[in-house]
């Protein structure tokens, strides 16, 4: 996931740096290709961290409590 995220945003700067006439394209009034693709960017930003979270939450958090559990119990 880091890695995909990691190349949308390079493909962004890229873009951003060496496709300005593609950038520009305006989409729906005032609103281009480079705006859409920026906001874009923060939607999967979120996306990223709420999928990260569902998954510690169902499998990570289990086994850390479990961790936690059997030191706890040694000691």
């Amino acid at each position: 996931m880091t890695i995909a995220f990691f190349l949308w945003y390079l493909l962004y700067v890229v873009l951003s740096g060496w496709a300005r006439d593609f950038m520009a394209i305006k989409l729906l009034g005032n609103i281009n290709v480079a705006l859409l693709l920026g906001l874009l960017q923060f939607v999967s930003t979120f996306w990223i961290a709420w999928a990260y979270s569902r998954f510690a939450e169902k499998k990570l958090d289990p086994l850390a409590d479990e961790i936690r559990h059997e030191v706890e119990g040694k000691i």
